[in-house]
């Protein structure tokens, strides 16, 4: 299995990139920290046998970066089995409150850039005729959410909404479309946060990689409490919702 992984300098993509790496995949792992890339993959291949791990310095919001990373490491791995979109920010702030670009880099990153990613990977898997695209969206994406995570749930909304309308394009042929949507695990990405029924990383990183690897069409990860919770979400009353999150 060849599996590129965006945002795989911290948190969720360093988990999963250490977690297919043990599963034996060859891994292009992309993100704008080169320093910390090249750590995790002198790590990753210093065992006898370790598979081959690719790196690459990528700003994400840098759609013409995208594009040209994406063919490079397709031609380096020759070829691509997986891509998993999971770069992401979670600097948001209340809406109206001063700080609109934190607001705008959420959005451009978390949503814009995204689709820059889905167009790179299913213009390499429409020409294989196989692949399977992975967006990593959030149990936010099922309610809107106040304060901070405003801007963060409506862009996942966004994703998880791309990912379902690729899935039924390509209905009926080799290309698989997974969205998944991640509860609250503990990640530098959210260090400080109120998460209630969150899980620690490797906990996470486990559960979102038995996943994936499943092939569904969507999960929430971890299964249990967030395959109840998470569609209950779109019917609890809003004091309940904001109680919750």
């Amino acid at each position: 299995m060849r599996t590129l992984i965006t945002g795989a300098s911290s948190g969720l993509g360093e988990g999963m990139a250490r977690a297919f790496a043990a599963r034996g995949h060859e891994l292009a792992l992309a993100a704008r920290r080169a320093d910390r890339l090249e750590a995790l993959a002198a790590e990753l291949t210093a065992p006898a046998g370790a598979p081959t791990v690719l790196t690459a310095t990528l700003d994400v919001t840098d759609d013409d970066a995208v594009a040209a990373v994406f063919a490079r490491v397709r031609e380096d791995l020759g070829g691509l089995d997986r891509v998993v979109v999971n770069a992401g920010v979670g600097d948001g702030r209340p809406v109206g409150s001063g700080k609109p670009d934190a607001n705008l880099r959420t959005a451009r990153t978390n949503f814009v850039a995204a689709i820059a990613q889905c167009e790179a990977a299913m213009e390499i898997f429409r020409e294989q005729g196989s692949g399977h695209l992975v967006v990593i969206s959030s149990v936010a994406a099922d309610r809107g959410l106040r304060g901070a995570q405003t801007v963060y749930a409506a862009a996942k909304a966004g994703l998880s909404t791309l990912a379902e309308g690729i899935r039924s394009d390509v209905a009926g042929t080799a290309i698989d479309v997974t969205t998944i949507a991640p509860g609250f695990i503990r990640t530098d990405l959210n260090a400080g946060m109120t998460m209630p029924f969150a899980v620690d990383g490797p906990t996470g990183v486990r559960a979102l990689v038995e996943a994936i690897e499943r092939r569904p069409a969507h999960a929430y990860v971890p299964r249990w409490p967030w395959s109840l919770l998470g569609p209950a979400l779109r019917l609890m009353p809003m004091p309940l919702v904001r109680a919750l999150t």
